[in-house]
């Protein structure tokens, strides 16, 4: 399987000539679209869903069955579930998006598991119940603290962990993240920036 990652939480995973494309956001770069046979969507959020470019792709968009995304025709999907998607195996677990404040927001959050080898969370840190050999873990978002995302990555324990949801993050921010996963999780961490692959 090959793993591409975009702009912010935007993944793309390619095998056997097809392609699946997971959260695709305001921030993602529309290339990561390109020839997509199927797209994963975490939750409602537009920097993990981006409507107008999606509702005109023609392909299917699973997204959790209680999200709330006005203009686009999803295959609604639930926690436990199990399906096919563009010939990958998904299974979603979750529910919930991670408190932010106040218990805001509160809204649907799926994490994928991919062919039982790749785990998105979206935003939420909702353990993936299995083992993973990589995991995507969230860098930086107002619903998360870096000794939290530490210890997801250490709770999983998969064999590569990559960086994702980075968009607000300038260099400075970045560097310091990238140092501290490297050294507290024994996780085979990365960064890839836009475009890079696994």
């Amino acid at each position: 399987m090959r793993v591409t990652k975009y702009t912010h939480s935007c993944v793309r995973l390619e095998r056997d000539g097809r392609v699946l494309v997971i959260d695709p956001g305001c921030w993602s770069e529309p290339r990561a679209l390109t020839g997509a046979d199927a797209v994963l969507v975490t939750h409602e959020h537009t920097d993990h869903v981006d409507v107008l470019r999606l509702a005109g792709l023609g392909v299917p968009v699973y997204a959790p069955a209680a999200a709330v995304i006005p203009r686009l025709d999803v295959i609604g999907v639930a926690a436990g579930e199990e399906f096919t998607a563009a010939g990958f195996r998904i299974r979603a677990v979750g529910g919930r998006h991670a408190t932010i404040h106040g218990g805001k927001p509160d809204c649907a959050n799926l994490g994928y598991v991919v062919d039982d080898v790749l785990y998105h969370p979206g935003d939420s840190l909702h353990l993936p119940g299995q083992p993973v050999e990589t995991l995507l873990v969230p860098l930086q978002a107002s619903w998360l603290k870096l000794t939290e995302a530490i210890d997801f990555v250490n709770a999983v324990a998969p064999q590569r962990t990559i960086g994702i949801h980075d968009g607000q993050l300038n260099e400075r921010g970045l560097s310091s993240i990238n140092g501290w996963l490297a050294e507290e999780t024994d996780a085979g961490y990365r960064y890839l920036a836009p475009g890079g692959q696994l």
